[in-house]
């Protein structure tokens, strides 16, 4: 399996997650430039989600969390950025969930992550 179908495997379980835990999916894989690319857009009650998602087969090379590096984070806060003002967004905040698969699956969500 390819790294682009990989991911998308990782979002799916995600956006399952996500659903059982009472958001709404509203968009995925959004495009703002070449190096911003916001993974989930949901609905949490009457916040608007933006979720990074990182996939890890295992943590034998780091865990998800540690792939998500502050240049990655400076990208999708811009994206997050174009949203909000494109949408008249004024409640929002920024999660990140991780997925390792093996030994067993494990999904760990935080939530309004900033570097700030």
């Amino acid at each position: 399996m390819d790294n682009r179908k990989f991911g998308d495997c990782g979002e799916d379980l995600a956006c399952r997650y996500l659903i059982k835990n009472g958001y709404e999916i509203l968009e995925r894989n959004k495009h703002y430039s070449r190096f911003c690319e916001i993974d989930i857009i949901a609905k949490h009650k009457k916040t608007i989600v933006f979720v990074e998602v990182k996939t890890r087969k295992s943590n034998a090379y780091g865990t998800p969390m540690e792939a998500i590096t502050k240049t990655k984070f400076e990208n999708i806060y811009k994206g997050v950025q174009y949203y909000v003002s494109e949408n008249n967004v004024k409640d929002y905040r920024i999660d990140v969930v991780g997925i390792t698969l093996k030994p067993e699956l494990k999904i760990e969500h935080l939530k309004n992550v900033s570097l700030f």
